[in-house]
């Protein structure tokens, strides 16, 4: 092994240990992917979650300032082919790799720019936050999942952006306490987070089961080798989504709806299960 593989290496598993100290249900789904596939993956994850970390939780340092640093080194990493961060490092390797439109970049960065900001959300700021923070990252994914398969990557961008679409939205929802009262966030247009009903909230939720079924389809598609990772992934936000349905909107304004470990540890039992027995 020469240096720079190392190096390359070890920059991987970075990637790898902030997925699995950030979530435990990303980190089961990546490792049912197929392990030509894994590393970028992991590369995108670690990528997606430094910037949102820097918008969401460094409130002691001058977050403009580090997300733009983030994102000149971030196309420095990609113009280059190397980074001395090693998340940086691996994320190049992904869009080089598997030549991930740089377009899909711009767009989430942009996207993580607005939380810097106090935006109140119109229906065309919300479905342009979206985008960039969940579509695209779904885009991304999928450029990786199809393998170079170009017919197969148009077929599939919608489906694959619905589903990006139901995980961000199902966040907003389990967030929604520690997004408005500690971040001043309120994503969702024309609802008063303070007084959401629970008529509100279903209609939030009736959006999310569209995205949700659009995003199936798309699942059943893929190649074998990302299926069944990606269905893990569903199952679960499917399994929070429905936990939340079951939550009165005054319960989810005090506290962050969650699926314990085991509960987690269930669902993939179960997914396995039907994937072996040929029902996915």
């Amino acid at each position: 092994m020469d240096a720079k593989q190392l190096f390359d290496d070890v920059s991987q598993r970075v990637s790898q240990q902030t997925t699995q100290a950030y979530s435990t249900s990303f980190s089961l789904g990546i490792a049912c992917l197929n392990a030509n596939i894994k590393n970028p993956i992991y590369g995108i994850y670690g990528f997606v979650r430094f910037a949102d970390e820097i918008v969401d939780s460094f409130h002691d340092f001058n977050k403009k300032e580090l997300l733009e640093e983030f994102r000149q080194d971030t196309f420095k990493a990609i113009d280059r082919g190397i980074s001395l961060n090693p998340i940086l490092n691996s994320f190049q390797h992904a869009v080089n790799d598997f030549k991930i439109d740089h377009k899909l970049i711009y767009t989430f960065l942009d996207s993580m720019e607005m939380d810097l900001h106090d935006v109140k959300y119109t229906q065309a700021n919300y479905e342009k936050y979206i985008l960039g923070s969940a579509e695209v990252v779904g885009l991304m994914c999928l450029k990786i999942f199809v393998l170079g398969d170009e017919a197969l990557y148009e077929k599939l961008k919608p489906n694959a952006m619905k589903l990006g679409s139901a995980f961000q939205k199902i966040n907003f929802l389990r967030d929604v306490k520690d997004d408005f009262e500690d971040l001043g966030r309120n994503y969702f247009p024309n609802v008063n987070i303070a007084n959401m009903t629970n008529e509100e909230k279903a209609e939030i939720e009736s959006d999310i089961k569209a995205d949700f079924e659009a995003g199936y389809e798309g699942i059943l598609q893929l190649p074998k080798s990302a299926r069944f990772g990606v269905y893990l992934a569903y199952v679960y936000y499917f399994g929070l989504f429905k936990k939340i349905q079951n939550t009165p909107s005054s319960q989810i304004k005090k506290e962050r709806i969650r699926i314990p470990n085991f509960g987690k540890y269930g669902l993939f039992v179960s997914s396995y299960v039907r994937h072996n027995i040929g029902i996915l």
